[in-house]
């Protein structure tokens, strides 16, 4: 498995890859190309968006980390990150989420980002999991969601950036 930037070239899969989830019923936003391209590989307030590439090429998943700016969408605080994850049906329990986020929390300590943010459905277990297993602690909720956070300062979010990178 391969972990790169994401670039023009990955819009169209990652959109298919993106609607096999809505299909399956573990996404609920927009998924189309213009989606995809606006929100994610494009977005102007990427630190980064990397993918995961299988040996055949592939796409596995994404990972994409923008700072929050003033008035975001998700309330977050002015220059924290925001992470969204998105790993494919056919590539789950691969190490796909992990290997990406050993990319975003070396593109966030880069960025100087001092803390990520996760928020997810509070009925969505694997993210949940996922994010737990990262070192993400919860920090607030509101009417079906959980927000999580990982802190880059601490030596809890240190540890578990430096055993993910190892491993």
């Amino acid at each position: 498995m391969q972990i790169r930037l994401a670039g023009e070239d990955d819009v169209s899969g990652l959109s298919t890859l993106l609607q096999g989830l809505a299909a399956a019923g573990k996404r609920t936003l927009p998924s189309d190309e213009d989606f995809v391209r606006q929100r994610y590989v494009a977005h102007p307030d990427n630190v980064a968006c990397h993918v995961a590439v299988d040996q055949d090429g592939t796409l596995l998943g994404l990972q994409v980390l923008m700072r929050a700016g003033e008035a975001n969408d998700y309330g977050v605080t002015p220059g924290w990150g925001i992470i969204g994850t998105h790993v494919g049906l056919h590539a789950a329990r691969r190490g796909v989420g992990k290997a990406l986020f050993a990319q975003t929390v070396a593109a966030a300590a880069a960025a100087k980002l001092p803390k990520i943010d996760a928020t997810m459905g509070a009925e969505n277990p694997e993210a949940l999991g996922y994010y737990t297993a990262m070192g993400f602690q919860s920090y607030r909720s509101a009417p079906g969601t959980i927000s999580k956070v990982y802190d880059l300062g601490s030596a809890a979010g240190a540890e578990a950036g430096s055993e993910i990178g190892e491993k």
